[in-house]
C-alpha cells in the first residue's frame, strides 16, 4: 500500500538524518531543484490519487523550516491549496458506503493534515515565517471548518485551533499577535468567541509564566467594544450560521466565552502590575463582557484587602457591583477610610480617587460623623500634601459642606465664654480627633474644627493661599466643578503662575550683598548677613 511505503520511508529518513545530511553536502543546488519541484508535487498530487505520497514530501519540506525555510514556504503554500481543495472535494470525509480501501486513503489524508497543522503551528515561532504560517493556519481552519462536516452540521477544528493560540501566546513575536488581533480576533465576531474558549482552556491546563500572561492580558485587552445585541453579530470569518439557534448568533455565549476566558486569567496568580492593568479597565472592557459580575467580587476583594495603588485602582470595580448587582462589600466605609493616607494624595491614581470618593460621600442620607471623619482627615493629610492635591482637597470640602450643612461646625466652633478664650489663650487647646482609630464612626471629628485649612492660608504657594481662603468666606457660590482641580501638578500650577499677568510690581531687594557667608569688619557700618547671624561658617 502507498501510505505504508511512505510511512515506514519517512520513519527510517527521521532516525538516520539522510536527507538533511544530503542536504547540507548539495547545498543552494538541492534547494533550487527542490522548489522547482514543489509545483509539479502539488500538480501530481490533485490530478490522481495515485500521488498522494506526494504529500508526505511536501511536508517534510515544511518540517524542515529551520533549515531551509525557502523551501519550506513555498511548501506551506502548496499544501495549503492541496487541502482545501481536498477538503472541498470531500476527500477527507469518511463516509459509511466508502470500501475498505478508500476508507484507509481517508485515514491517511487525515494523518498528513495534522501533520501539515503541527509543522504550521511549529513555524509560528519563526520571526520570518511566522506571518505566513498564521495566514495559512487561518485559511485552512476556515477549510475545516465548512467542509469537514460533524454530525450536528459545521464542525470547527478547536483542536488545531487551540494550538494556534497556545503558540500565539508562546511566541516571543509581539507583531504575529498583534496582526492575528487585527486581521481576526477584533475583526470577526467568530474568531473572537474560539479564541475566548480556546483562552480558557490554554490556562485552565496549566499555570503559565509572566510573560506569557502578559501576551494573553495583551491579546484579551485588543477588544475595546462589546457588543449590545444579537444583532450586532453579523462580522464572520467563516460564514454566517443557519441556524437561529446557533451559539455563534447569540451574545449570551459570546459573553460566556469572555467571562471564562477573564475568570481562568484571573485565577492565574497575576503579578502587581498585572492586576493594575485589569483594574484600570475593568468598568469598561472587562465587566461589561460579564453575565454575572457577581464573579468577579473575589478577584476585586483581594484587590481591595491589598492596599496601596492596588486599592485605589480596585475601588471602581467595587463600586461598579455596587451600582450594577447591589453587591456590598462589607464596612466598604472603614476600608475606604483606611486609604486615606499621606501615599494616596502623591499618587498618579490621585484623580480617580476624588471622584470616586466624591461620589461615595456624595449621598445627603450618609451619618455626619462619617463624612467628617473623611474632611478631617484629609485636612490633617493636607498639611503635608503637595499642592497640586491641596488644590483638589478645599473646593471639595466645600461641596461637602454645602451637601451636609451639619458639618459646617467645624468651620465655626470658636470659644463662646471669656472663660473658654482664657484657657485657650494660655494653655492652648486639644483637638478631639482621634487620627489613629480605624472606624470613621468613632472619630470624633465633628467636635474638630478644620484649623488645617486655615494654616493653608499662609501656604508659600500663592494658589493654594488663594484657594484655602475660600472656606474662610461667605458661601455664595452652589458648588464647585471638581474635574477643574483634579488634575493640577506641579508643572501646571507653575505655568498658571509664570503666565499670570502681575497688576503690581513685587518688591525686590536691589542691594547687593557684599558679604554672605563671612563676618562684616570691625569699625564699619556694614552688618552681618541673616545668615551669618544663624550659623557659624568660620569652622
Amino acid at each position: 500500500m502507498p501510505g505504508t511505503t511512505v510511512d515506514a520511508g519517512k520513519r527510517k529518513r527521521q532516525e538516520n538524518g539522510e536527507q538533511s545530511k544530503k542536504r547540507r553536502k548539495s547545498g543552494g543546488a538541492d534547494e533550487t531543484e527542490q522548489l522547482q519541484q514543489i509545483p509539479t508535487l502539488e500538480a501530481e498530487i490533485l490530478e490522481s490519487r495515485k500521488n498522494y505520497n506526494n504529500i508526505a514530501t511536501l511536508i517534510q519540506y515544511v518540517e524542515n523550516w529551520s533549515e531551509d525555510p525557502k523551501t519550506a514556504r513555498a511548501a506551506a503554500e502548496s499544501l495549503c491549496r492541496v487541502f482545501i481543495q481536498l477538503l472541498a472535494l470531500g476527500k477527507l470525509v469518511k463516509k459509511k458506503e466508502l470500501s475498505e480501501k478508500d476508507a484507509t486513503v481517508v485515514s491517511w489524508l487525515r494523518g498528513w493534515l495534522s501533520d501539515y497543522e503541527a509543522a504550521l503551528v511549529s513555524m509560528l515561532e519563526n520571526k520570518r515565517l511566522g506571518s505566513k504560517a498564521l495566514i495559512l493556519a487561518m485559511s485552512l481552519v476556515k477549510a475545516e471548518t465548512l467542509h469537514l462536516k460533524g454530525r450536528g452540521g459545521v464542525s470547527f477544528p478547536e483542536a488545531f485551533f487551540q494550538n494556534i493560540i497556545g503558540a500565539l501566546f508562546v511566541t516571543p513575536i509581539a507583531q504575529l499577535r498583534e496582526e492575528f488581533s487585527e486581521s481576526f480576533f477584533t475583526e470577526f465576531d467568530d474568531i473572537r468567541f474560539h479564541t475566548f474558549h480556546a483562552t480558557s482552556v490554554f490556562l485552565a491546563n496549566e499555570a503559565v509564566s509572566e510573560d506569557v500572561r502578559n501576551n494573553v492580558l495583551e491579546l484579551l485587552l485588543s477588544v475595546e467594544d462589546v457588543p449590545d445585541s444579537n444583532e450586532e453579530l453579523e462580522d464572520f470569518f467563516i460564514e454566517t450560521p443557519t441556524e437561529k439557534k446557533d451559539d455563534l448568533l447569540s451574545l449570551s455565549k459570546h459573553k460566556k466565552q469572555a467571562e471564562e476566558a477573564w475568570l481562568a486569567f484571573m485565577r492565574q496568580g497575576l503579578s502587581k502590575d498585572q492586576r493594575k492593568t485589569v483594574l484600570e479597565v475593568m468598568e469598561s472592557s472587562i465587566a461589561p463582557w460579564f453575565t454575572r459580575p457577581e464573579q468577579l467580587m473575589d478577584f476585586l476583594t483581594d484587590c481591595y484587602n491589598s492596599g496601596g495603588s492596588t486599592s485605589l485602582l480596585a475601588l471602581s470595580g467595587v463600586y461598579y457591583l455596587e451600582r450594577e448587582r447591589n453587591l456590598k462589600y462589607p464596612d466598604f466605609y472603614k476600608k475606604l477610610y483606611s486609604l486615606l493616607d499621606a501615599d494616596m494624595l502623591h499618587s498618579k491614581h490621585r484623580s480617580r480617587f476624588f471622584r470616586l470618593l466624591d461620589t461615595f460621600l456624595g449621598s445627603s442620607h450618609l451619618p455626619a460623623v462619617l463624612v467628617a471623619s473623611f474632611m478631617k482627615r484629609l485636612a490633617r493629610l493636607a498639611l503635608n500634601a503637595p499642592p497640586s492635591a491641596i488644590v483638589a482637597i478645599v473646593p471639595w470640602f466645600y461641596n461637602i459642606f454645602k451637601k451636609h450643612p451639619t458639618t459646617t461646625f467645624m468651620m465655626h466652633r470658636v470659644p463662646r465664654t471669656k472663660e473658654e478664650k482664657d484657657l485657650i489663650e494660655s494653655e492652648g487647646v486639644d483637638d478631639p480627633f482621634l487620627p489613629d482609630e480605624e472606624d470613621p464612626m468613632e472619630t470624633r471629628a465633628l467636635d474638630s474644627c478644620i484649623w488645617e485649612i486655615v494654616q493653608l492660608q499662609s501656604h508659600y504657594h500663592p494658589n493654594v493661599a488663594t484657594i484655602a481662603k475660600i472656606v474662610s468666606e461667605q458661601f455664595t457660590k452652589q458648588a464647585y466643578n471638581i474635574e477643574d482641580f483634579l488634575d493640577h501638578s506641579y508643572g501646571s500650577l507653575l505655568d498658571a503662575e509664570m503666565t499670570k499677568t502681575v497688576k503690581k510690581a513685587p518688591v525686590v531687594e536691589y542691594v547687593i550683598p557684599k558679604r554672605i557667608f563671612t563676618k562684616a569688619e570691625a569699625g564699619t557700618e556694614e552688618k552681618d548677613s541673616i545668615l551669618v547671624s544663624l550659623w557659624d561658617f568660620s569652622s
